[in-house]
Order: C-alpha cells, then structure tokens, then sequence
C-alpha cells in the first residue's frame, strides 16, 4: 500500500512527487521500481549503502520540514499519536482474533469451512495490525533520534550558562520520559509474536483439519492463547496510557 510515508520518502530523495500518478501505472509499483533502480545503484555494498540511503532521506525529510515550519518535535508528537493509535487498533484486531478462535474450537455445527475463512481473514489483518504497529514505533525512533541529537548539540551553542542549564534539564527529563515511553511500547511489541505465532498453526492446522472432532482437539490451545492475548492487551494499555502522557506533555510545551 503507498503511504504517506511512501511519498515523503521519494520527494525528500529526489523523486518527481508530482509526476508520481501523472506518468500511469501502479503508484506501488513505481515505487517499488523507483527503490529497486537506486538499489542496484549501490552494489556491491548494498546494505551499507540502503542504511547510508535512509539515514539521508530521513534528514533531507526532516530539513524539508523544517523549512515549512514543521519542527522534528511536531513531528515527534504526530508519530507518537501515530504509534499509539496503531496500538489501539491493534489491540482491538487481536481482541477480535481470540473471540472469533474461541467460537471456532467451540463450534457446534454450520458452515465450518465458512468459519474457517473468517479466522484466516481475521489473522490476516492482525498480521498487518501487527506490521503497523513495527512500522510506527521504528518511526517514532527515527524522529527522536534526530530531534535528540540536535537539541544536544544545540547545548554547547549557548552563550548564557542559565538558560543552557534550564534547556539541560529539560533535555534530560524529556530524554527519560521517551526512554520509558519507548520501553513500554517495545515491551508490547514483543507481545505480538507470542499471540500471532499460535494462531498461525491453528489457522494452518484447521486447513487440512476441517471437521469436528480435529477442531475440538483445538480446545486445550484456547487457555495459552488467551494468556497471551491477555499479556499483549496489558503492555499495549500501559503503552498507549504512557504515549497519551508524553503527547500532553510536549504540546503543553
């Protein structure tokens, strides 16, 4: 799917933004291509130079940005909404996913391959309710990373020591609530393999498996399931109530 993201990321290394959809074809695809050719560029050190690439688009996104008056904490705050809807969304699918795997396993007769359509569309999006979730978090450490490497070396550039002290200990308290912030997100995220993992075999063992007797056997995996959703739904809580706490704070700024 083309994002945002996507387009960003192509203008601020010298993409035609504009002609994107006027030249036709698919947007994705030409994107994909636009990739793929600045990668074959880079051989033979293409993982150096992919890491060099992105490093690079970030900071040419972020002075672009700059320049229209939409400062790296402003964008530090859009990516922590991002990343904390993403959760709440996600957290929402996975809810979904374990109701709909329960009435599977407790099924009492119908349409069972029907049913099983159902969870495999249900897993399916909470794979990409998973992605998202990466995704959104690997952008919130993107943003913080340029935004605290600029406000420390902006430290050394005062001429009054009150005022460097002041932004000093306004670094380091921001700096620790991100650090907490940032843990309790990736405590989440490392929730979701646990919960996602499961209900791939049950998914895939129910494709071959669709009859009665096999799917009840399924019974004894609801209990670890559910514990693990159970889990996932704590840390994506505590990590949505902590975001919630450090958007305020910034914006009261």
């Amino acid at each position: 799917m083309l994002t945002l993201t996507h387009l960003e990321t192509y203008a601020a290394c010298g993409g035609d933004a504009d002609g994107w959809t006027r030249r036709g074809g698919s947007p994705d695809m030409r994107y994909e291509h636009w990739l793929w050719r600045r990668e074959m560029k880079t051989r033979p050190g293409i993982l150096c130079a992919l890491v060099l690439l992105l490093g690079a688009c970030s900071s040419a996104y972020y002075g672009t940005m700059e320049k229209l008056g939409v400062h790296k904490r402003d964008i530090m705050v859009d990516r922590v909404m991002a990343a904390r809807d993403a959760q709440t969304e996600a957290k929402e699918q996975f809810l979904t996913a374990m109701e709909q795997f329960r009435g599977v396993v407790a099924f009492q007769g119908g349409d069972l391959e029907g049913e099983y359509h159902k969870l495999d569309a249900t897993l399916q999006e909470s794979e990409a309710r998973a992605a998202a979730v990466r995704e959104r978090i690997s952008a919130v450490e993107d943003v913080s990373g340029a935004l605290f490497s600029e406000w420390e070396a902006e430290l050394g550039q005062y001429s009054s020591d009150t005022l460097r002290q002041a932004s000093q200990r306004k670094y380091d308290a921001t700096k620790r609530k991100y650090t907490q912030l940032l843990a309790a997100m990736k405590r989440a995220e490392a929730r979701l393999e646990p919960v996602l993992v499961p209900l791939r075999d049950q998914v895939l063992f129910m494709k071959h498996n669709l009859n009665a007797r096999a799917i009840a056997g399924l019974s004894e995996e609801v209990v670890s399931v559910q514990a693990n959703v159970d889990r996932l739904v704590r840390e994506m809580e505590s990590a949505i109530t902590q975001a919630d706490a450090f958007i305020a704070e910034l914006q009261t700024e």
